[in-house]
């Protein structure tokens, strides 16, 4: 293993929607796993170097969890959601929420 990594969890209800909304912000699905079939999947989607987990399973992670994400393109994103950027001291950001409500803001950084 070259790189270690943090990935968060996100608890998700349906992965393929969950999957199908996070595609609107440049991740892909790298895989799935489920024990048998019909049984809670778990998701691994990327974008780049950033990762996440989606879980269906119960316990895994909780709703309504904040992920920070430092990505490239904020303002394309806040173009394609309709939603303002706001401008802290650190980043140019916005905030979302996945159909889950996980919540996830995203930054990208000033100079």
């Amino acid at each position: 293993m070259d790189d270690e990594a943090v990935i968060p969890i996100l608890r998700v209800q349906d992965a393929a929607a969950a999957v199908a909304w996070y595609e609107r912000l440049g991740f892909r699905q790298q895989w799935e796993h489920r024990f048998e079939p019909g049984l809670p999947a778990f998701v691994e989607i990327a974008r780049g170097g950033v990762r996440l987990f989606l879980s269906e399973h119960t316990g895994d992670a909780r709703p309504d969890t904040l992920v920070y994400l430092r990505l490239h393109d904020v303002q394309d994103l806040a173009a394609a959601f309709g939603v303002p950027v706001t401008d802290a001291p650190w980043a140019r950001e916005i905030e979302l929420a996945d159909p889950d409500g996980n919540r996830l803001r995203i930054g990208t950084p000033t100079p």
